[in-house]
């Protein structure tokens, strides 16, 4: 007998739930497929986001042989046998590995000339992007497109229609439990609510937290609550306000949220909202993250409350976030000045610092500009300081 989520994965192109954004009318993906044009590809994005059922589908769709591998086990003779089978045939196979983050490099360049001479159309997936595991050879022959998490929205819709289907009663309050504990994982939503069924009908919200005590991603039985209260963190912290940023950090926890994301955006906001005005901040957030991956709950909750009073103790400043915004924007516009040519490669002119004392003036930029505006906040007063000083022990 079929699970819900096999029963009710997607077939068609039109049956994908989500990705609009690859698969909507004249979105680039869909016109790939459509024009048989797709060349090797990989797809990165949480779980239970359609990853494996699209390569699927492309394979029906293109009418091609499919193979289904993982690269845990992926063998090099499996593949190579897979090759030699489809040498002389005018349609050649498709290929799909997940986790690709985990192909060695062995294997890659085993690939490598396969993919070259279209011998297969390989296209992979990962919960991870791909850009940081495969080689720059493997990339240069692939695209890689990133699918997002199903929204709340459409993953009510989708389980209202599967809830029609099978003819199931479930609570209100537990259809929003299996829409937003399941963190826009298809997926894992109807392997709960399957494991509920069994159970007891209509299905309860008890009986779903006895199974999943907490969310997957979300922090609160809302999605804008989840949101809210992020956001309601971060900004306590930003205004240092130790005690509303505990009990922000407290309503998180108690709801769930996954100890990994709230430290990730304890990560951003060390340099978003502090940053040099006190440096260790960021050291002390990439350790908090690093901990609490290896931790987990119960006690993950207390080197997140460390971090928040750290993060709400420092002093505050925006500059280093300032700065690359005010650069990627006159980029964008069109400054693109060219690179002084005594500060090219093997330039003779170049007039060497340390020759000078560690310092001398010259001009780095050939059209100047200011971004950095130094407020002098907490560290940033000292690493002024030593900015100015350097400047003053050149021998001109």
């Amino acid at each position: 007998m079929l699970t819900l989520a096999l029963k009710y994965r997607p077939k068609t192109l039109n049956e994908m739930i989500g990705q609009t954004h690859l698969l909507g009318e004249g979105a680039i993906l869909q016109k790939l497929i459509s024009t048989d044009t797709l060349p090797h590809t990989f797809f990165y994005g949480p779980p239970g986001c359609g990853k494996t059922t699209l390569a699927r589908i492309i394979a029906s769709l293109l009418e091609r042989p499919f193979y289904e591998m993982n690269a845990t086990t992926l063998k090099i003779e499996d593949l190579r046998k897979i090759f030699k089978e489809y040498r002389n045939a005018l349609q050649k196979p498709l290929i799909f590995i997940d986790e690709v983050h985990r192909l060695s490099k062995n294997q890659q360049e085993v690939l490598l000339p396969f993919m070259e001479n279209a011998s297969a159309l390989i296209i992979g997936a990962s919960t991870e992007n791909p850009y940081y595991s495969l080689t720059a050879a493997m990339r240069s022959r692939s695209h890689l497109f990133e699918l997002e998490a199903i929204s709340q929205t459409e993953m009510r819709d989708y389980l209202d229609k599967v809830l029609e289907e099978e003819n199931l009663a479930a609570e209100e309050e537990a259809k929003e439990y299996l829409v937003f504990s399941s963190g826009g994982d298809v997926r894992a939503m109807l392997n709960l609510l399957e494991s509920a069924k069994a159970v007891e009908e209509p299905v309860r919200l008890p009986t779903l937290k006895k199974i999943r005590p907490h969310a997957m991603q979300a922090g609160s039985s809302e999605c804008e609550s989840h949101y809210e209260l992020t956001s309601a963190m971060i900004k306590s912290i930003r205004g240092s306000d130790i005690d509303a940023s505990i009990y922000y950090l407290a309503r998180l926890v108690d709801g769930g949220e996954p100890a990994e994301f709230i430290a990730r955006r304890l990560a951003i906001l060390a340099s978003e909202d502090i940053g040099n005005a006190n440096p260790p901040a960021l050291n002390l957030a990439s350790s908090t993250l690093n901990i609490v991956k290896h931790i987990g709950y119960p006690e993950a909750r207390i080197s997140l409350s460390q971090l928040v009073i750290y993060l709400a103790s420092s002093p505050k400043s925006n500059a280093a976030y300032m700065a690359i915004n005010t650069a990627l924007k006159d980029i964008q516009a069109g400054e693109i000045h060219p690179v002084p040519s005594h500060i090219k490669t093997h330039a003779k002119a170049y007039l060497y610092p340390h020759d000078f004392n560690g310092w001398v003036a010259q001009s780095y930029l050939t059209v100047p500009r200011k971004y950095y505006d130094s407020k002098q906040i907490g560290f940033k007063k000292t690493l002024w300081t030593w900015h100015e000083k350097i400047k003053g022990t050149s021998n001109k």
